[in-house]
Formats: C-alpha cells, sequence, structure tokens
C-alpha cells in the first residue's frame, strides 16, 4: 500500500527519517523548509556554495514523494521559449498549406469579404493553440496530472529579465500565453518548487518575497562524517574521520575553492578505489585534483600537506 503524499511530508521529523532513509542526510532547517513550502504552497529559494545538496535536495525530494523532477537549468540569455513554450513551427507550417489546398472549400458559397471572413472565423483558428504548443519546464511543471517537483536550477545565472517571466509562476503557478490564455496548476497538483542560487549575483527582492529563504552551507564535521557514511558505506570509520578532518582543515584556508560536501564524497570514493586504509601525504598529494579544482589552490596546499595530514591521523575511530 503506497503512503500517500502529505503522508511523507505530515511532520518535520518523518521528513528527515525520510530523506535519511533516500541517503540525504539534512539538519531540521532544511527538513523544516520542505515541511513548510508543502503546506503553506511556497516555493523554495535555497542559497549557499556549490557542492552542498541544493540540487540535490530538490531530486530526493522528488524521490521520496515518487514525483516527476521537472529541471530548468538556468543560464545567461535563457528567455520563454526555452523556460515557458514555444511554437511547433513546422507543424504550423504544414497546417497552413493543408489550409491554402482546402480554401475553395471552406469559402464555397461565400459572398463577399464579410462573408469570407465569417466562413473562415467559423472553420476554427487552431493555428495559435495547444495542438501546436510545446510546453518547456515551467508549462510543463503546471501540466503535470499527478503534481511534480519543479528544479529551477541556478538562477542566480539567468538575467534579471528571466526572472521577471517567473514572478506569476511564483507566486500564483500560473502561466500567461498571449494566444491562449492563463495556464494555472490544478488547485491540489501544484509543484513543488526549488530554485537555486550559488550567490554569483544578487537576486532582486520581488522573487525573494515569493520564497522561503534557506541556506545550506558547508556542513560541520559530525554532519559531514553521517554524511560520508549514507553515501560511501564501504569506507571505515578510522578513514572516514581522517578525510573529514582534512576537509575541514582545507575548508579553513584562504583557497579560490574550498572542497564541497560533494568532493568529500568524490574523494572518499576515489580512496576506497586505491584500497586506501590510512591518509599519508604522498596519497594526498596525489590525490588532491579530486577536491581542489584550481591549481593555485592545488600549490598553496602542497606546502601544508604533512602538517594536515598529522592533524587528520589523529582523529580517533569510535
Amino acid at each position: 500500500m503506497s503512503i500517500k503524499t502529505e503522508d511523507k511530508l505530515a511532520t518535520i521529523g518523518i521528513i528527515e527519517k525520510n530523506f535519511e532513509s533516500l541517503n540525504y542526510i539534512c539538519n531540521t532547517q532544511i527538513a523544516t523548509a520542505v515541511f513548510l513550502a508543502y503546506h503553506l504552497e511556497k516555493p523554495v529559494l535555497i542559497e549557499g556554495p556549490p557542492g552542498v545538496g541544493k540540487t540535490e535536495l530538490a531530486k530526493t525530494t522528488a524521490e521520496m514523494l515518487s514525483l516527476p523532477c521537472v529541471r530548468l537549468q538556468c543560464y545567461e540569455g535563457l528567455d520563454e521559449s526555452k523556460a515557458i513554450y514555444e511554437w511547433k513551427y513546422g507543424k504550423q507550417l504544414l497546417y497552413t498549406q493543408v489550409l491554402k489546398e482546402t480554401l475553395s472549400e471552406i469559402l464555397e458559397g461565400a459572398k463577399g469579404l464579410t462573408q469570407s471572413v465569417s466562413k473562415l472565423h467559423d472553420f476554427g483558428d487552431i493555428f495559435f493553440s495547444e495542438q501546436f504548443l510545446e510546453p518547456r519546464p515551467l508549462l510543463k511543471a503546471l501540466k503535470e496530472e499527478q503534481g511534480c517537483v519543479l528544479l529551477i536550477d541556478e538562477v542566480d545565472k539567468s538575467d534579471h529579465e528571466f526572472e521577471s517571466l517567473l514572478l506569476e509562476m511564483l507566486s500564483d503557478f500560473q502561466l500567461s500565453i498571449p494566444e491562449i490564455g492563463t495556464v494555472k496548476a490544478q488547485a491540489d497538483k501544484k509543484p513543488l518548487v526549488f530554485l537555486t542560487s550559488n550567490n554569483t549575483r544578487e537576486i532582486s527582492d520581488a522573487l525573494k518575497r515569493r520564497c522561503l529563504h534557506l541556506y545550506i552551507p558547508f556542513p560541520d564535521a559530525d554532519l559531514e562524517e553521517k554524511i560520508v557514511r549514507a553515501r560511501v558505506p564501504d569506507i571505515s570509520n578510522k578513514l572516514r574521520l581522517q578525510i573529514v578532518s582534512f576537509i575541514q582543515e582545507l575548508r579553513e584556508m584562504d583557497l579560490k575553492k574550498v572542497p564541497a560536501i560533494s568532493e568529500t564524497i568524490d574523494w572518499a570514493r576515489t580512496l576506497i578505489l586505491l584500497n586506501t586504509e590510512i591518509l599519508t601525504p604522498d596519497l594526498v598529494r596525489d590525490t588532491l585534483n579530486v577536491i581542489l579544482k584550481f591549481q593555485e589552490d592545488i600549490e598553496t596546499v602542497q606546502s601544508e600537506i604533512q602538517t594536515i595530514t598529522n592533524k587528520a591521523l589523529k582523529e580517533k575511530d569510535h
């Protein structure tokens, strides 16, 4: 017997347990945001550095609720033809050709311009109708019959003009299409909306007002250990503690891009592939490119590898 959506989101504690069962380890603040987003029918704007689990939160929520995740990846220059809808121009051209070929039949018996226009009107104008409409992610999310999770990813990469296109969707769960009218989500099937931002630019006040706000920082050591344990279950306690300690030390350094939880997980998987039992300076040096993405950061850390590794080795298995 399947569990109803409202039961899966009944309490904050239930949400935390459901996420944990899907190997997404979150704190109470994150679970609270999801709880409120569902019950208040409000979008959530998730901000924070790259790699802390913003996108994964939306995907895991969709998995938890057994709903499709409709994703819109934002970029500079994104417009309504890629985000909301566009017309199927090829089919419209074919329709125009068919209309030309049957025009004499349609206008048969018409006398004068007025009657001809009237007959054309009676024929029905389907040129701009849903039959010729190609839904893009935002419109597709509204039309999902069973509801969905809508992920508007990296909204800070889009233009301010695109933010304006989102406002109607975020406040009323509807979109206006000039040739057709307003398309609105079913009252009980509104999409659960997540927007993510890496803070590369300031998001407009108008967009923020329509959303709940959630900031996901880098995890502390205890939370990071739980995340690594869930995502990389084959790793030993000793190595997991050493990895997390090393990463936590790196985040205190003045780097161009400090490693996020996604890098921690990748590094843990890398070390397992290399049959690692314990961190060594040489091993760290050989795999530093997994956790640091800029050569200048690698060069900065090189001179500190011995010191940071020694600190990590002091972590006790518990």
